[in-house]
């Protein structure tokens, strides 16, 4: 039998979908938090194994971590869980994963790349909603072009959001115009919008600091990336958030995201992805890839989801891509 994967921070709202999708698939896990009462009653009510423990002391983390092939990171603001499960899953010899929005987080897990290669594990920022599509799709597209040089990446977000994610999401704005240029990432003297056209005509998005920068690098090889968001109606105040959708609001609706890749020559190539909202495509993706992990299905180092699975987001369910 496989090792089983851990799934940190799954007694929160995006870990207990994470979870019950990946019982429910059949993955063998462990749940896993900081508070022993809602980490005993989740995996009472899974059937599964549970283990608590916070993040302060490496040596408790490192013993969290015995036994298992990966560590599935769900619990945000993960530019608070993320350095301490990386720093444990290296040295203990396990996979790292995570759901990140947080580009500082991309950053670290490129940073420590070449300890992953020597530790013989996968790095991988970002398994669920964003970057799992708009990573694929990059790949997708730019092999549409005979020289690709330039990406663009639209990311349409529509629907509710939990506190955790909009914890996550805050001081995104702090990070100011951060685009990728001839390789280097830099920050422009002020922002920009450009409109797109993701099947409601022509909308304005705004230039975004999003993980893409990193990711679409790593799986393109393209220097020059920059990454426009919207959202129908803004990010509202994490204390004035919910928990998180209902099961009906996650039915309804559609994520989107749109790449343009542009060529040497000039050559323009766009596609659009369309997908079920990102908490339902986040609890598919991300424990689609922790099955491949925990099967032996993984490539050292740090990775993008496409830099290792390819135009993975095409197999999860509900997920149409279009060339325009």
């Amino acid at each position: 039998m496989n090792k089983p994967v851990l799934i940190y921070g799954a007694t929160g709202y995006t870990g207990r979908l994470v979870a019950t999708h990946a019982r429910d698939r059949g993955l063998p896990i462990v749940v896993a938090g900081r508070d022993p009462e809602r980490v005993d009653v989740l995996a009472a009510s899974l059937g599964v194994p549970g283990r608590a423990f916070d993040l302060v002391d490496p040596e408790r983390i490192v013993a969290g971590l015995d036994g298992v092939a990966a560590v599935l990171n769900v619990a945000g603001p993960f530019r608070e869980t993320a350095e301490p499960l990386v720093r444990a899953a290296l040295a203990s010899g396990v996979h790292y994963l995570d759901t990140t929005a947080e580009f500082s987080v991309y950053a670290l897990a490129e940073s420590v790349g070449a300890d992953a290669v020597r530790a013989g594990v996968m790095v991988m920022s970002g398994v669920g909603w964003d970057v799992v599509p708009t990573d694929s799709l990059a790949v997708h597209t730019a092999a549409r072009v005979a020289n690709p040089d330039r990406i663009a990446i639209a990311l349409r977000i529509t629907g509710g959001f939990s506190r955790g994610s909009l914890a996550s999401a805050a001081g995104i704005g702090d990070l100011g115009a951060l685009v990728r240029e001839t390789g280097t990432l830099t920050t422009l003297p002020a922002s920009e919008t450009r409109k797109f056209d993701l099947g409601h005509g022509q909308e304005e998005y705004t230039l975004a600091p999003m993980g893409d920068s990193i990711t679409a690098r790593r799986s393109t090889g393209i220097g020059n990336i920059r990454v426009y968001l919207r959202t129908d109606e803004g990010f509202p105040s994490a204390d004035s958030a919910k928990d998180g959708p209902t099961p009906e609001e996650r039915a309804v609706g559609r994520y989107a995201a749109l790449v343009e890749v542009t060529g040497r020559d000039g050559e323009v190539a766009r596609s659009v992805i369309s997908t079920s909202t990102g908490y339902t495509f986040t609890q598919h993706s991300s424990v689609e890839i922790a099955r491949r992990v925990a099967e032996g299905d993984y490539q050292p180092g740090f990775q993008s989801p496409a830099s290792a699975y390819g135009p993975l987001a095409a197999s999860i369910a509900g997920t149409r891509v279009t060339d325009l």
